[in-house]
């Protein structure tokens, strides 16, 4: 009993300042402009104070650009866009999976 109190103020500790962040942070809205058209400085503006698991929070990433060894493409999306990219992306690998099983079997 004496080890777990401690444990369990603790966390309560931990868990205060992170509840007090995403309440603050809800009323925030989408960015006016595409992502990918902000500055890095303009991004780091606009994420201040948005926890980072919040739909509206920005984060990019860099693609390698096909045929140069060295350029960088830089896509940012908001969480919630991300998400969305993401579930467009493997629907469609799901979609050409089930086109090329069920090609496969027709061949018979």
């Amino acid at each position: 009993m004496t080890r777990i109190f401690p444990a369990l103020i603790a966390a309560a500790l931990i868990a205060a300042p992170a509840a007090a962040d995403d309440g603050a942070a809800i009323d925030r809205a989408p960015p006016t402009q595409p992502p990918s058209a902000m500055t890095p400085t303009e991004i780091k503006a606009y994420n201040e104070g948005l926890a980072q698991t919040h739909p509206y929070y920005i984060k990019c990433r860099k693609t390698f650009e096909i045929g140069s060894l060295v350029k960088k493409n830089r896509v940012c999306h908001t969480n919630q866009q991300w998400k969305v990219v993401t579930e467009k992306g493997n629907q469609n690998a799901r979609d050409t999976a089930e086109a090329m099983t069920s090609k496969a079997g027709n061949s018979n």
